[in-house]
């Protein structure tokens, strides 16, 4: 079957209406369908009425679909403007061929009575609901399903891409949006299938980033600051698009199946800070924007998984031994989670031009674009202070010193490891760290700590700053 060619009939109501319209026809773009709209293919010198007969008539266009509001409904009853030249065409094709589906009603308003505005060509069409984002999330697939000539029951297989995502264009992060809102109706409505929706949106997300990896040398051998902020900044929305898949995935009790996909996209957002095997030659500086932004989005998800408190999902993070990518693989095959640490060398200039020394310009980064209301610094702060703890007392010779924390102010508690005092939480914080003794966890860090002095790898000046913020003397003593 060819790709569905779609053309968008509506009434320019107001502005809001036209960039919903405009919302509509990017999102059916990103799911492989061909879309012709005023605002993108009538351009100035064309016959627009030409232009309309054609697109109605043209049997190369497998879809009409026609945006119904009460501006709509008017305009087309009362033949007027451009809608009401469109009706016109529209009524008689409707009316010659009664039994085609090549025109689609989406209403988009309601009259006082709950019926929908509706021209009267169109009274008896069944129709999609579209009146708001909670329907148009709904009964997105029902439409997707429909332009390509898929009954909605019928499923795509798992491991498989569904035909209605086929497409040819270069992703966009919303496409990644749209990918996700698929999901979430997915996992809220208990469908089948969610593997093959979460692969979906997975996917989008880490073909964007892919794409924005360099590939070929850059002028002068090395990456401005500039194109390094560029790019993390790109990358932005990645980040929070899988950090909206972890907290509400974390919270669906679907845990095998989401814990083996976080795991094996925490490697494959280590494989994309890494350098592509088509590069022989490069410098550190051509990754640093991946680089920070997997550290970025790590400290993320490990802040969304402590506010869901998937903790046994958290030691399986900090357990976990990585398959390292192919181009890193030189002594060793497997990594830990200290892996996802990012640095930038290049920053300092860009996020300080006077010359003021940035004390960590990764860390800085993320704190500039920490703008989440429901993850904010203050949880970031305490994600990389429980990754250090973890660093600490591991067994491996792991590093990790927490940037966030010079953040901090004078906030010094946190929740997760001021609650430990209690017994009860105490338990809790030992399902992430495998250690159900305090005072053996009390041992350990101390040990982890002279460890990392005397590797002379970080100065540890806020040592006993850390040791307070981590609540280590006062870890299960209520009981």
């Amino acid at each position: 079957m060819s790709d569905p060619k779609v053309f968008i009939s509506y009434s320019w109501t107001d502005q809001t209406h036209q960039e919903l319209v405009k919302h509509w026809a990017d999102r059916l773009v990103s799911d492989g369908i061909d879309i012709i709209l005023d605002i993108y293919d009538l351009k100035e010198g064309h016959d627009k009425y030409a232009f309309m007969e054609k697109m109605v008539t043209d049997p190369e266009v497998t879809h009409v679909l026609v945006i119904c509001d009460k501006k709509y409904s008017e305009k087309a009853d009362a033949r007027e403007s451009g809608v009401g030249t469109e009706t016109q065409i529209i009524s008689k094709e409707v009316y010659d061929q009664v039994e085609q589906s090549k025109f689609i009603p989406v209403v988009t308003e309601f009259d006082q009575n709950g019926e929908p505005f509706l021209p009267t060509f169109l009274k008896s069409r069944m129709w999609i609901n579209f009146s708001s984002s909670e329907q148009e999330n709904e009964n997105w697939e029902q439409l997707i399903r429909l332009l390509y000539g898929k009954p909605l029951h019928v499923k795509p297989k798992k491991g498989k891409t569904p035909t209605y995502i086929t497409s040819e264009v270069p992703l966009p992060t919303s496409e990644a949006f749209a990918k996700f809102n698929s999901l979430k109706q997915a996992i809220l409505q208990n469908k089948s299938g969610i593997k093959s929706y979460r692969r979906d949106f997975l996917d989008a997300c880490f073909e964007y980033v892919d794409a924005l990896r360099i590939r070929e040398r850059p002028s002068g051998n090395l990456m401005s600051g500039e194109k390094v902020l560029e790019d993390v900044n790109k990358l932005k929305a990645v980040r929070d698009h899988i950090v909206d898949w972890v907290l509400i995935e974390s919270e669906s009790g679907n845990n095998s199946e989401f814990s083996e996909s976080l795991i094996e996209s925490l490697e494959k957002l280590k494989e994309l800070k890494s350098r592509p095997p088509e590069i022989s030659q490069w410098n550190d500086t051509y990754f640093e924007a991946h680089s920070i932004f997997v550290y970025e989005t790590f400290l993320y998800i490990v802040a969304a998984l402590i506010k869901t408190r998937a903790y046994e999902l958290l030691h399986e993070i900090f357990s976990t031994h990585y398959l390292m990518p192919s181009t890193e693989r030189y002594d060793k095959k497997f990594s830990r989670f200290d892996d996802f640490y990012g640095y930038s060398e290049t920053l300092q200039s860009v996020l300080a031009p006077q010359g003021q020394k940035l004390y960590s310009p990764a860390g800085e980064l993320i704190k500039r674009n920490a703008d989440r209301s429901d993850l904010p610094l203050y949880d970031l702060i305490q994600a990389d202070l429980l990754i250090l703890l973890m660093a600490l007392i591991a067994e491996q010779d792991l590093r990790w010193f927490p940037h966030m924390y010079y953040y901090a102010g004078y906030t010094k508690e946190f929740p997760l490891f001021i609650r430990a005092t209690q017994h009860k939480h105490f338990q809790k914080l030992a399902v992430i760290t495998g250690v159900d003794d305090a005072d053996k966890l009390r041992e350990l860090v101390k040990a982890g700590y002279e460890r990392l002095n005397v590797s002379g790898w970080y100065n540890f000046r806020f040592g006993s700053n850390f040791w307070t913020a981590l609540n280590m003397d006062q870890l299960d003593t209520l009981r």
